[in-house]
């Protein structure tokens, strides 16, 4: 069986990051340039702007609050069902859920921020506990969701359908 290795380019550098381009898909990725141990702050963010419904480069805050992430590069984290950094829209930073070390790609679970995405996806994540499809946290179990980070306002939408 033969084995292809992607190619990738360094577009940029930010301090603890870098963002890549693999050219053969035009990929983008956000790896580490240092160690992360969980619970670390990864970094602060912001919102460079605020919108009312959601798009594939917005984090939700709040029902109708989806923003565009300050500083830009982080919206090149991909999603993965098994994350290695979280989006707390609560204190807004950007923690390590797992030991990165450098060369690792950032990955956070887009459930985690969006209640019901604007463009579900095929996951293409790899790990064990891979998902399939990527629709948002209104489309999971319960129970499933119980085992990730989730952000207050997805919790307080879970506690809205249970009551």
């Amino acid at each position: 069986m033969q084995t292809t290795t992607l190619t990738t380019v360094s577009i940029s550098h930010h301090g603890f990051a870098e963002k890549l381009l693999q050219p053969e898909s035009n990929h983008h990725l956000l790896i580490s340039t240092q160690a992360f141990q969980p619970g670390d702050v990864v970094s602060k963010f912001d919102a460079a702007e605020v919108h009312t419904e959601p798009s594939r480069y917005t984090v939700q805050v709040s029902a109708n609050k989806h923003i565009i992430l300050s500083p830009e590069f982080l919206q090149y984290i991909n999603h993965s069902c098994n994350p290695n950094v979280f989006f707390n829209t609560t204190t807004m930073e950007l923690t390590a859920l797992q030991s990165i070390a450098p060369g690792d790609e950032f990955t956070f679970f887009y459930p985690s921020t969006e209640w019901d995405m604007a463009e579900p996806f095929h996951c293409l994540c790899g790990s064990a506990q891979c998902l399939g499809i990527i629709k948002g946290a209104k489309s999971i179990s319960d129970d499933l969701l119980n085992t990730y980070q989730l952000t207050d306002f997805i919790q307080s939408k879970r506690m809205q359908l249970k009551d």
